[in-house]
């Protein structure tokens, strides 16, 4: 009789569950693809030519691939504005030449998505990004340069799934 009460219930709730990404909405209403794909991701400002304006780039493909699955966009129903900015430190120093064995990069990002049609600001929020890398060896300068960018490229990516996870979020539940 327990096990019958438990899969009833279970059948039940299930219902109440939509996917997030799934290819029909419940309500009728536009897909979350649709919805995603509708947002202007604008030029996020940086110094040119600095390690930050190739990952403002980065940050941007990567939200306007993800939202629009590399197909065409639809015609923009809102603005989204980012602005960024990173930092580095060192996290274990070898203390006899004063080195840095193991570093951390972040990046701090807002972001604010505004209806193109009112002007009203409907979602701001704030992520950031921390990640670590190793310095293999004192004398490979080119490797430690390498691990940056790897690091770099890592903390992109994660800030463009958070801001697209947010938006998601927003456009299923309308908060």
């Amino acid at each position: 009789m327990r096990a019958f009460a438990a899969l009833a219930i279970a059948a039940l709730a299930g219902g109440c569950f939509q996917p997030l990404y799934g290819e029909h909405s419940p309500t009728g209403g536009p897909v979350l693809r649709e919805q995603l794909s509708a947002v202007d991701v604008l030029q996020i400002d940086a110094p040119k030519g600095s390690d930050e304006s190739r990952l403002a780039v980065e940050i941007r493909n990567a939200l306007l691939f993800d939202m629009t699955g590399g197909e065409a966009a639809a015609p923009p129903i809102h603005r989204l504005k980012i602005s960024m900015s990173s930092t580095r430190s060192s996290i274990i120093v070898d203390i006899n030449t004063s080195r840095a064995d193991i570093e951390n990069y972040g990046i701090n990002a807002t972001y604010s998505l505004t209806e193109i049609a009112t002007g009203k600001v409907v979602v701001t929020g704030t992520t950031f990004s921390r990640v670590s890398y190793d310095i293999p060896g004192q004398q490979q300068r080119f490797a430690r340069l390498r691990g940056l960018r790897d690091a770099e490229s890592r903390a992109a990516k994660v800030i463009a799934d958070n801001i697209r996870s947010r938006l998601a979020s927003y456009f299923v539940a309308g908060t």
